[in-house]
């Protein structure tokens, strides 16, 4: 799916409205998924929600203009994250390895549709493809979507009828959980390596950030999410902030500071078990605004690496703060238990 979007947009000649069409493409892409995730979870037909998203970014590899192509693209890449995500969630019984193989591949797909957008047609034909295979496999296994989700709690701390209730502990773990996501994007994204100077340098360094996504969730299943916070947060922020000169230890940052995005995921799936859409397009969303915020910053040097360290260190916070509340609302974790 990236692939095939960022291809397609990459495939457009530096003409006239090229980078305001990236910037269409951004913003629809991520910064929709938190209002698809509220659209999604009220519908059942997630399977051929998929199907039709798919469809629509296929459909636009051939659109006229590149403001039309991005926006094209950018709704179907937010409405497939968000149904295949959610799906993926569901399916995850009580394991979160599977969402951590999800959102993976994704990097692959942004590195080398941006290096190779000649690839843009082979991209589009395995989408196809690929579609047509999970809706087959939907049609034969379908999920359970009539039984019933666990339901919002209730009890003798509710208000007085008329009186507005006060916000759910669920909405201000969500949003810690959320503005982790974002500082975290902006820590990655306002450090440089002065390493990264070619194309093998850039496969290299999303082989790493694919690493740490697709082994996130394996780690919270073994580990459970506080210990896998307290192992790599730390670690990643000394790599990351105090040797960029060094490739290796750059390359293992990278690596830890993505074997969180899993447990956020995660973290929130399970404080709004109810809501599987909901949490996937709010930690989505979030990526889009940190991310460009950290390439906007004009920091470099010990200023860099002090907004780093200070982002990490909240994301760290909200992940701690959170465990607990996950644990005490959410379903049950199928792994190891958490220290």
């Amino acid at each position: 799916m990236d692939g095939a979007c960022v291809s397609g947009l990459m495939a457009l000649s530096r003409g006239a409205h090229f980078y305001e069409a990236v910037l269409i493409y951004d913003s629809l892409a991520f910064a929709t998924q938190c209002l698809v995730g509220l659209w999604v979870d009220k519908r059942r037909d997630r399977a051929v929600l998929q199907a039709l998203s798919t469809a629509a970014v296929c459909l636009s590899l051939f659109a006229p203009g590149p403001v039309l192509r991005a926006v094209i693209a950018g709704c179907g890449n937010s409405v497939f994250h968000v149904c295949a995500g959610t799906v993926t969630l569901e399916h995850s019984e009580g394991k979160a390895r599977s969402l951590g193989l999800f959102v993976a591949p994704g990097a692959f797909g942004v590195t080398l549709g941006t290096l190779w957008p000649s690839l843009a047609p082979a991209f589009g034909i395995l989408l196809a493809l690929a579609a047509a295979l999970v809706f087959i496999s939907e049609r034969r296994a379908p999920l359970n979507w009539d039984k019933p989700r666990p339901a919002l709690r209730a009890g003798a701390g509710d208000p007085p009828s008329g009186l507005p209730a006060p916000p759910r502990p669920e909405s201000i773990y969500a949003g810690l959980l959320t503005g982790a996501v974002a500082v975290r994007a902006i820590g990655g994204s306002v450090v440089s390596f002065p390493w990264k100077t070619g194309t093998k340098e850039a496969l290299l360094l999303t082989l790493f950030v694919f690493l740490g996504k697709s082994l996130g969730g394996f780690f919270v299943d073994r580990a459970g999410e506080r210990r896998t916070a307290l192992i790599s947060l730390p670690l990643c922020a000394v790599c990351i902030v105090f040797f960029t000169a060094s490739m290796p230890l750059s390359l293992l940052g990278q690596l830890l500071l993505n074997l969180t995005m899993p447990v956020t995921l995660w973290l929130l799936f399970r404080i709004m078990p109810e809501s599987p859409g909901t949490a996937f397009g709010l930690a989505a969303s979030a990526l889009w605004p940190g991310t460009l915020m950290g390439a906007l910053i004009p920091l470099t040097g010990p200023a860099a690496g002090a907004l780093t360290l200070l982002c990490i260190s909240f994301a760290l916070y909200a992940i701690l703060f959170s465990v607990k509340e996950a644990e005490r609302t959410g379903p049950p974790r199928k792994g190891r238990e958490t220290i």
